[in-house]
């Protein structure tokens, strides 16, 4: 039992915080007609929550392409750096959270499964103020669903992954974070998540205060 409130408030990034899967979804579609093929949000569906050389193994794998992984990669990270260089769309209710968190003294962590390059834009449109570490896809050995980015973060914060708090809006994620012993929330975007035992389900981040995150049945012994 883990009474006292989360140490520690863990965020993922794309679909979570910020509104870019339909981003996403832009860049594939342009990088998979430079392969010849096709591209649907049933593709994408695909790879929700996942690593950049999952995708690009899948987008190699459906169109039989001579590309080589690090030429897809690279067209997929360079589109979506220039989109999130010019726009970085905040998810609803995301914005009220990062503030109320940072504002209670809680430390809060970025942890996606996107690479670095397309981080760092994030961090300065929505504040760099907010977070007190940040781990990328890249900086990992193996990414969502592996617990590792999640006991990375909590590791690096000094607090027990038990004490700390996931928002995710995938499958993958959710399976990460609780893999991790993390108390997860999961906020669904593509993909549905359905309930489990500890696991708390919600709309929109529009529904999640500090309050609410403490009053989770794992920080109060109910």
């Amino acid at each position: 039992m883990t009474l006292g409130g989360p140490q520690a408030v863990l965020f993922d990034m794309d679909g979570l915080l910020i509104d870019s899967e339909r981003v996403w979804l832009e860049v594939e579609s342009e990088v998979m007609a430079w392969l010849g093929g096709e591209w649907s949000p049933a593709h994408q569906e695909k790879l929700v929550g996942g690593s950049l050389d999952v995708a690009v193994r899948y987008m190699l794998e459906l169109t039989g392409a001579t590309a080589s992984p690090e030429e897809v990669g690279r067209r997929m990270l360079d589109g979506m750096a220039e989109r999130l260089g010019a726009c970085v769309p905040m998810m609803p209710g995301a914005k009220d959270l990062l503030s109320e968190v940072r504002a209670a003294g809680v430390p809060a962590a970025l942890v996606s499964s996107s690479h670095r390059r397309l981080i760092e834009p994030v961090l300065d449109a929505i504040g760099r103020e907010h977070f007190a570490l940040s781990v990328a896809g890249d900086e990992v050995a193996r990414t969502k669903p592996d617990p590792e980015p999640y006991l990375t973060a909590a590791a690096r914060l000094g607090a027990d992954p038990a004490r700390c708090v996931v928002l995710e809006d995938s499958p993958n994620g959710v399976a990460s974070g609780e893999a991790a012993g993390c108390v997860t929330v999961a906020v669904p975007g593509v993909l549905p998540i359905p309930p489990a035992p500890g696991r708390v389900v919600v709309s929109s981040l529009r529904e999640v205060t500090l309050d609410t995150l403490r009053a989770l049945p794992a920080f109060t012994g109910a």
